[in-house]
């Protein structure tokens, strides 16, 4: 039981959509990552997801609408919703989902990252 610190969790890559675990609980991963551009359109049929912006702002598209989240906001994609982030300068952001959770969900390709470090 040791306290994590985010900011240096983030420091540790520089790469962008590969996602880092750095905590568990009750089969859910508590993850970092980071990301710039545009990710897939794909969605998780059995996980939702929760993505808490730690630095920076990206947007949370969908087939309908778009959704601007800012630093020290979150927000929860619900399963079975097709969803694609896209963020067009760095962002750096907690992920909180199942152990199951794919990243690029039905959707494997380049960025799938199946996995995943931990550190």
């Amino acid at each position: 039981m040791d306290k994590i610190n985010i900011a240096d969790k983030l420091s540790r890559f520089d790469d962008y959509w590969n996602p880092r675990i750095v905590a568990e609980l009750n089969g859910q991963h508590v993850k970092v990552v980071k990301f710039q551009g545009e990710f897939v359109w794909h969605k998780h049929d059995n996980e939702d997801e929760m993505f808490l912006v730690v630095k920076g702002e990206f947007e949370m598209e969908f087939c309908d609408r778009k959704i601007k989240i800012m630093e020290n906001e979150f927000i929860v994609v619900p399963k079975g919703v097709e969803h694609r982030p896209v963020a067009p300068t760095e962002v750096s952001v907690l992920l909180f989902e199942p152990d199951t959770t794919l990243n690029t969900g039905d959707k494997k390709g380049e960025l799938t990252k199946e996995n995943l470090e931990f550190i």
